[in-house]
């Protein structure tokens, strides 16, 4: 089964804590798969990771460029894994098959109440089909502390 994680983002918004994640998956050694709600928020995401701190970047592709079995970090808007990942992270509320995958993190604004119902949503359905589930929640100085 694929162990997933919920983040729930109260004090930071997506941009934010997008990156870091994402450094500590490559630090981790996996290839990753970002599914977002929109190919607009695909290409925000694809410009975040270029400049999101002026002294790093995070290697990635997406459709735009090409290349994809070569990309560390594929973005996305749609369900696919052309780069053999082996953890997913999805955002926007987007929603895809995690059984292909050691690791899946979903990252959602717990400051909107119809994104919090629809998370809690995937959560049961997740745990219905056996995953190993988490719940991350942002502390008082901006870091996650597991909750369940």
């Amino acid at each position: 089964m694929t162990e997933i994680r919920f983040y729930h983002l109260q004090r930071q918004r997506l941009e934010d804590a997008l990156p870091a994640l994402l450094e500590k998956g490559r630090e981790r050694g996996y290839r990753i798969v970002v599914q977002a709600g929109s190919p607009e928020r695909v290409r925000a995401l694809d410009a975040l990771l270029w400049t999101y701190r002026p002294d790093t970047f995070l290697a990635h592709g997406a459709a735009a460029t090409g290349m994809a079995e070569e990309q560390p970090i594929w973005l996305t808007a749609v369900e696919e894994r052309p780069n053999d990942a082996e953890m997913l992270v999805l955002v926007d509320g987007a929603e895809a098959s995690v059984d292909r995958y050691a690791l899946c993190c979903e990252m959602f604004d717990g400051l909107d109440d119809d994104v919090v119902a629809a998370a809690r949503a995937r959560w049961s359905r997740y745990k219905e089909a056996g995953h190993a589930l988490t719940y991350w929640q942002q502390g008082e100085r901006g870091g996650w502390e597991k909750k369940a």
